[in-house]
């Protein structure tokens, strides 16, 4: 799965539409990017946008929309309730898959350094992309806001950390941040009492409570030596809660911020809820996520609630999330639509012509048709993501097997690793595919001049490496699921043994298959080091599944005719 990252710039305009279209317009403007939610505000004048997609997609959309608000957005016009120094005030980068907070650091000074350089206007990194400590906090680097930029930027402790130390009246300044992701949580409670709600808020919080003497409501509030009200911390970490009534639905509800999923996902959030709630006589009936959440978070939250059931794990993506849903009764005040909720699955929209997302049919009448694409390679890794799924049902039956309840977590483990299999060959499958139109685009390179020529001949070299290297990837894919069946033949569920056979058979099929795919892209190019490596590789691989192949089968036959 490619990496993922977030940005939530906000402009400083919130009446004029036109003004935020114009800025939206150039984000959406750049490929792989999908805007989620534009949110303006009136009394703060300001416009919250949100929008997803691959790192260097998402530097240059927000680049753009910088750059943009800082051509039609004039500060020196500009009022608001809200602190502001900008036209565009903050730009924060969020990880959301696959990436890790470092890199997203990296990403955030890369888009500051080019704002500074190009737009030639104060940026300063804030968060965890801060240079200096003191600027971690946002309300630190803005503390002044507009109106005291100018005597601000001729403070040297107060330079900015790209672009000029000029003030610049119409585009003001700008921080660039890297932050966790934020998930606003919301936990329905069978109560009416704003009070009680509160009460459990401040007992699950990371602020927690004031300390007071008696009754925690009414009582003295405690001080310390220099005046300040002691605290009673709560118990989730990363969390930000109070308690209100919605009178939509007539219910009380713990409204929660997570602002690192990382230190309190969303499922230990609503378990510790629940148990605070029991304490003081309080049902949880559901809750709801408000705006998106990370694929991670709900798989996370499915295999979590499994794994209290003693259930195998390795289940489908789209299990683990009703698991989830149902567990935490998302769906209480309203559907919860995955498509809609899940940030990947929005993103994802619009490559509904993937092959792995076609059914059978349409796979095997698309394979069939007069395109060359796909073919073997892609049928290959196909049949080995089959063939491993048979031995993933068989750990999965095995660990709900009656009677064998003391070993489900060890079924449970080759079920996951059968999963990670079954999804790196599926990727396989768009992947060869996409390798062979590669090579395709290549040939189709003008070839006019010698250097056009030279050009070409490169492209496609490399482009057929590529292709190479795919197919093998399956063959070293797909041979791993071979532990699997083994495992499964020799301790697994003794009704499924024949289903482990099969998946024996198309792991070998996938393998060869894929193998031959390695042979005929080597065809015609100058074999060097490189190939005749993987050449070598490709063999041994092909020999070594017929042998684990042979051996599976023997050890399947033998145990049928026992039984």
């Amino acid at each position: 799965m490619n990496q993922i990252i977030e940005c939530v710039p906000n402009f400083s305009e919130g009446n004029d539409m036109g003004i935020i279209k114009q800025i939206t317009d150039v984000i959406e403007s750049v490929d792989n990017i999908k805007l989620l939610d534009v949110d303006p505000g009136k009394a703060t004048n300001r416009t919250v946008v949100t929008f997803v997609g691959e790192p260097a997609a998402v530097i240059e959309a927000a680049f753009l929309g910088v750059k943009k608000a800082s051509e039609i957005i004039d500060m020196s016009k500009h009022s608001g309730e809200h602190p502001r120094f900008g036209a565009t005030d903050v730009c924060p980068l969020i990880p959301v898959a696959n990436i890790t907070m470092e890199e997203t650091v990296k990403w955030a000074h890369q888009l500051a350094e080019r704002i500074g350089k190009e737009l030639k206007f104060p940026v300063y990194c804030y968060e965890n992309a801060a240079f200096k400590e003191e600027r971690r906090n946002l309300a630190s680097v803005r503390s002044g806001e507009y109106e005291g930029l100018k005597e601000k930027l001729k403070d040297l402790n107060r330079t900015p950390d790209f672009g000029p130390a000029t003030f610049i009246a119409k585009t003001g300044a700008l921080a660039v941040g890297a932050r966790d992701f934020l998930v606003a949580y919301n936990i329905n409670l069978n109560t009416t009492s704003t009070r009680r709600a509160n009460a459990i808020a401040y007992d699950v919080r990371e602020r927690g409570r004031t300390k007071r003497e008696g009754d925690q409501f009414t009582g003295k509030i405690i001080k310390d030596d220099k005046g300040k009200p002691v605290m009673i911390p709560g118990s989730l970490k990363s969390v930000k809660a109070i308690g209100w009534f919605i009178e939509e639905y007539g219910v009380a509800q713990i409204s929660m911020n997570l602002t690192n999923i990382s230190i309190t996902p969303v499922h230990e959030a609503f378990d510790e809820v629940c148990l605070k709630a029991d304490a003081r006589g309080i049902r949880v009936t559901g809750s709801e996520l408000v705006g998106l959440v990370p694929l991670d978070a709900m798989l996370d939250a499915g295999r979590y609630f499994l794994s209290k059931q003693k259930r195998s794990l390795g289940v489908s993506d789209k299990e683990l999330i009703k698991i989830a849903v149902k567990s935490m009764g998302l769906d209480e005040l309203g559907p919860f639509v995955p498509e809609e909720k899940i940030i990947e699955y929005q993103i994802n929209k619009a490559s509904s012509g993937a092959l792995v997302s076609m059914s059978l049919k349409d796979f095997m009448e698309e394979t069939a048709s007069e395109s060359p694409a796909p073919g073997g390679g892609s049928v290959s890794a196909y049949i080995g993501s089959m063939g491993v799924a048979l031995g993933t049902m068989v750990a999965n039956l095995s660990s709900h097997k009656r009677g064998w309840d003391d070993k489900w977590e060890i079924y449970s483990n080759w079920a996951v690793k059968g999963k990670e299999l079954q999804e790196e060959l599926l990727r396989l499958v768009d992947e060869d595919t996409a390798a062979f139109t590669k090579i395709m685009d290549a040939f189709a390179l003008p070839k006019n001049s010698e250097s056009e020529k030279e050009i070409r001949t490169e492209s496609i070299r490399l482009a057929t490496l590529h292709a190479i290297k795919v197919p093998l990837r399956v063959m070293t894919t797909a041979i791993e699921g071979f532990e699997l069946i083994d495992a499964m033949v020799e301790s697994g569920n003794p009704n499924s043994i024949s289903d482990a056979g099969v998946g024996a058979i198309a792991i070998r099929s996938s393998v060869l298959g894929a193998h031959l795919n390695v042979l005929i892209n080597m065809d015609g190019l100058e074999m060097d080091d490189e190939l005749l490596s993987i050449k070598s590789q490709a063999n041994i691989v092909a020999e070594k599944a017929v042998t684990l192949e042979a051996k599976t089968l023997a050890k399947v036959k033998s145990a049928i005719e026992k039984q």
